[in-house]
């Protein structure tokens, strides 16, 4: 692909052609996974499923932080917010993720105190003006939200805030990429590796991907055209018989990333073994609060008392993460399952799979694009 300065549409079709030529040349199947909520859920804005040749396919990964948050988690978060002495903060999108039972949206129906925040600073502030009351934030998220977190734990311990707290869920990327590839249900030919994270962890923490699992792998931004080029990066690797960690995103992602929000969240986190959603145990695939800070782990200061979740049926969620079937394969999408009344996270979260395929049609065109698919 050339550098000149030519139009977005232009561009576009150049890269489009780009694409097109490089599928017909390898004829063969091909399967990318991004593993980004914000690029599924671009993806599907902009309808680039449709404009890509018909053997160039690009499934979701677990790529939405709220989406792999187990029942066990929920039900703990419910079980908390049932206390009087409790007040929940959390992002909004974790209200109607359903636990095994219930859900915090249900629990705020019936006189639980919940409070709708946009960083965790905001529930340190909520606990300062609450002093009788534990304020417990849901620190649900990846490498990106976890330096925030962490900061805010900082905070808390210079303040002596002894009255907030964290219920920790934050998970690690590259393990969960390892898990998918050693399924041998899950095939795929390459990865689109989430932009926002690597700008945290730089391309250097996705090296394994070429290196180990012999892959090809480009980060790639937010654009439709910064992911359309990640996917020509990845055919132009498949043809030539290579495996490298590209970057498509330049002006963000660096190879060692940020040093110092790396350094912030290992002085309060722990990498440990964390359960996600769909995907079952992986190995060290989460931050655990370290010991220094257990003052401000509310699962160490008041351990919930929650029953083991019982196993559920009907969502099929689980596959869904694992890019082994699409949401219309799932018995209740848009059906019983949509997302004014989820019956999964896939569909609950903006950034969720089963969302994306609700809000924009299940597979509509990108108008600009439809008609110059190869």
């Amino acid at each position: 692909m050339n550098g000149t300065n030519i139009s977005t549409k232009d561009a576009a079709r150049e890269i489009i052609g780009g694409i097109g030529e490089l599928a017909k040349k390898i004829n063969r199947p091909l399967r990318f996974m991004e593993v980004c909520g914000t690029h599924t859920a671009e993806i599907f804005r902009a309808g680039l499923r449709q404009i890509l040749p018909e053997n160039v396919t690009l499934v979701s990964g677990p790529g939405c932080p709220v989406c792999v948050t187990p029942d066990e988690y929920m039900d703990k978060a419910i079980a908390y917010a049932k206390s009087r002495d409790v007040i929940i903060a959390t992002f909004g999108d974790m209200l109607k993720v359903p636990g095994s039972v219930s859900s915090l949206a249900e629990a705020k129906g019936e006189g639980a105190r919940i409070e709708i925040v946009y960083s965790p600073m905001d529930a340190l502030a909520i606990a300062q003006k609450n002093p009788g009351k534990k304020v417990i934030f849901l620190a649900v998220g990846f490498e990106t939200t976890a330096p925030t977190a962490a900061a805010t734990v900082l905070a808390a311990k210079e303040q002596n805030a002894d009255n907030f707290f964290m219920l920790s869920a934050q998970k690690l990327v590259p393990p969960a990429i390892k898990m998918l590839v050693a399924d041998p249900d899950v095939k795929v030919d390459g990865f689109i590796l989430p932009g926002h994270v690597a700008a945290i962890t730089g391309t250097k923490e996705f090296n394994f991907v070429a290196e180990e699992l012999n892959l090809p792998a480009a980060v790639a931004g937010f654009t439709p055209i910064s992911i359309l080029r990640a996917v020509w990066r990845l055919l132009r690797q498949t043809h030539e018989g290579r495996a490298v960690v590209e970057n498509e995103y330049k002006s963000v992602v660096g190879y060692e990333g940020n040093k110092v929000s790396k350094d912030i969240t290992a002085k309060v986190y722990a990498v440990g073994d964390a359960l996600w959603r769909g995907l079952g145990e992986i190995p060290q695939s989460g931050l655990k609060m370290r010991k220094e800070f257990a003052e401000f782990d509310i699962e160490k200061i008041l351990p919930p008392k929650v029953k083991p979740a019982p196993k559920k049926t009907a969502c099929r969620c689980g596959e869904v993460l694992k890019g082994l079937i699409t949401p219309k394969d799932c018995p209740l999408f848009a059906k019983a399952c949509e997302p004014s009344h989820a019956c999964g996270p896939c569909m609950v979260s903006v950034e969720g799979v089963c969302a994306a395929w609700y809000k924009y049609g299940r597979d509509k065109f990108a108008a600009e694009f439809s008609a110059h698919r190869p």
